[in-house]
């Protein structure tokens, strides 16, 4: 293991100094993402649709995706379905660095604040070539942007709601011709006590609040050369709700630390962006929040070296080569959990062509060196046909694996040295057709899972991690949108639907909380200084048990929020927002109920 360490360190200080000298003209921390919107299906959430779903992650993603969002009551911990697989199976992805825990090989939705972003992307299907373990259903990217002569700008928004719930944001950005500066601060909080009457339920224990610093600076050495640096502090509380009143309250603390400095060089030939990470994320749970004494928990170090280099061989082909090391370090307190450290690294190459008339190709095959560990060797092929100048076709075929995280291996009792790494192979087809202002897709996917790890009970009814389970996953997935600008008229509509199935190949039923249908959409006008807005869901019926049991099953729900938002001075908003407007009774999570009808208003302002 020394010798890859050695090699890979090696390889990465030779791609950095291959490159030569070009024009810079903007900063693009992860510029892996816009290359794979060529053959794979994306979408993009901006800034307005952010701040229209504020109170957190999960309620974003929930009316701007097709993702199923797992909640344990608001504000609690949140887990995705994507193309019905589970949190396992989807990469969190921050500027391009994977940060996915150590400890459960996921991430918790509601522990990253969509206030601490300009954009939020969502990259369907397998990208473990580009974004490594855990990206088998899809990846969720958390995107800041440093731009360049832009002058300087701030924002201040603030939103108050029910439940004594306060969501705020204040940032400023500033940038010349070589120098650009960001900065974000946000916060969030809320008493979380809300009623269910028709169902005698109470969201008692349930408060949170959250504080996320985020500090980004670019600058140009030269025209060609160009540093950038992007850090994020983070620090969070979660209450868990309590099913009865008789219960023991208990409670979640996490606090993490991202900063990521990188160097860009690049000229009509090479191109090379090299990227140091460290990463922290520590956490202690209490099993009884009254006394602060009896907590446990862990805390994990990631150190990252990657390099990527790309070679334009003709004025229409590329070759890429990304070359990864990440060293792993954790320690555990007052758990049932060995300490581990682990050397990772992966070499990646793609090759792009577009030489041939309104068709582009992409070619990916990777390996992944871990520590004590057999890991897979991966593929991935990409095909873009524009067909007609409205009628476009992609496809998308591709290996992708999850390596077993610390908690599956190492905890006690219940971990297992012996597991496998989890693979999969995708297939996916999008045709998309443009016409003026509407735009049409509909993409049909397949995939297969081998040795999905899940933690199953076994002989003695003691649970541990095995890689008994396979499961296949075949659905479609189709979108319409409606975009029309003119005469201080703004219209701008889509609707989006899904169907999913994904069978465990053993027990031949649905997997928990894969919902068989859903529907979401939203629609916006603006007038001048006036704006409306709408967005709803709907879920058909869900399991939430490997037997799909009917009395344990979630029943369908459709929800629509509404809001509308003035400009009272230039630069200056107020907004109203009602969310759940019917006052359906629903919930997410087998026992945990989600609010009833309820309202916000915020303050917006711009300068």
């Amino acid at each position: 293991m020394k010798k890859l360490v050695f090699a890979l360190f090696f390889l990465l200080l030779l791609n950095q100094f291959s490159a030569q000298e070009t024009l810079i003209d903007t900063v693009l921390i992860d510029n892996q993402y816009r290359k794979a919107s060529k053959t794979v299906k994306i979408e993009n959430i901006n800034s307005d649709k952010i701040l229209q779903n504020s109170t957190s992650l999960s309620d974003l993603l929930r009316f701007q995706s097709n993702i199923y969002i797992k909640e344990n009551g608001r504000g609690a911990t949140s887990s995705p379905s994507f193309r019905g697989t589970t949190a396992q199976q989807t990469a969190f992805v921050w500027n391009g660095i994977n940060i996915n825990s150590v400890f459960l090989g996921q991430g918790d939705i509601n522990t990253l604040s969509p206030l601490s972003y300009e954009n939020v992307g969502v990259k369907y299907g397998g990208g473990s070539v580009v974004y490594g373990s855990g990206a088998i259903g899809g990846s969720i990217h958390l995107n800041n942007i440093l731009d360049y002569n832009k002058g300087f700008s701030g924002n201040l928004f603030s939103e108050y709601s029910s439940f004594a719930t306060i969501n705020s944001v204040a940032s400023a950005k500033y940038s010349d011709e070589n120098f650009s500066f960001n900065f974000n601060f946000n916060h969030s909080q809320s008493e979380n006590e809300y009623e269910v009457e028709e169902k005698y339920y109470k969201n008692r224990n349930g408060a949170y609040q959250n504080s996320a610093f985020n500090l980004g600076m670019a600058y140009k050495l030269s025209t060609n050369n160009e540093l950038y640096w992007q850090t994020q502090l983070y620090d969070g509380v979660q209450n868990y709700a309590l099913l009865s009143e008789f219960s023991t309250p208990t409670k979640y603390e996490t606090q993490s630390f991202r900063s990521l400095l990188g160097w860009k060089l690049r000229n009509s030939k090479f191109s090379n962006e090299f990227k140091l990470a460290y990463l922290t994320d520590d956490y202690q749970y209490f099993s009884n929040s009254t006394k602060n004494d009896s907590q446990s928990g862990g805390a994990s170090e990631q150190f990252i070296l990657k390099s990527d280099f790309n070679y334009q061989l003709t004025q229409k082909s590329s070759f890429n080569n990304i070359l990864e090391y990440n060293y792993l370090t954790s320690e555990s307190f007052k758990t049932q959990r060995l300490p581990a450290n682990r050397n990772q690294g992966s070499i990646a190459v793609l090759y792009r062509n577009n030489e041939l008339k309104n068709l582009f190709l992409e070619l990916g095959a990777k390996k992944d060196f871990v520590e004590d560990f057999s890991s897979p060797y991966l593929f991935s092929a990409g095909a873009n046909y524009q067909a007609k100048p409205w009628y476009q076709i992609k496809f998308n075929l591709s290996k992708n694996f999850r390596a077993p995280s610390f908690n599956d291996l190492y905890w006690v009792q219940g971990g297992n040295l012996n597991l496998k790494a989890e693979t999969s192979k995708q297939a996916e087809l999008s045709q998309i057709i443009k016409l003026k202002n509407w735009k049409f897709s509909v993409t049909s996917y397949f995939m297969d899972i081998k040795n999905m790890i899940r933690w199953l009970p076994n002989i003695a009814g003691m649970y541990e991690a095995t890689n008994t389970d396979r499961v296949k996953s075949w659905g479609l997935e189709s979108q319409v949108g409606y975009n029309y600008f003119k005469n201080n008229h703004h219209i701008e509509t889509q609707i989006s639907y899904s169907y999913t199935q994904s069978n465990d190949q053993k027990l031949k039923k649905q997997l928990p909380y894969v919902p068989f249908h859903n529907l979401n959409g939203y629609f916006s006008y603006h007038y001048k200084k006036y704006t409306i807005f709408a967005q709803g869901i709907w879920n058909g019926k869900i399991f939430s048990d490997s037997e799909e049991s009917e009395k344990l099953a979630l029943e369908s729900f459709a929800i629509i929020n509404g809001g509308i938002s003035v400009e009272i001075l230039r630069g200056t908003k107020i907004g109203f927002k009602a969310n759940n407007i019917t006052d359906k009774v629903y919930r997410t999570v087998y026992g945990y109920y989600m609010p009833k009808r309820n309202f916000a208003i915020n303050l917006n302002l711009n300068f």
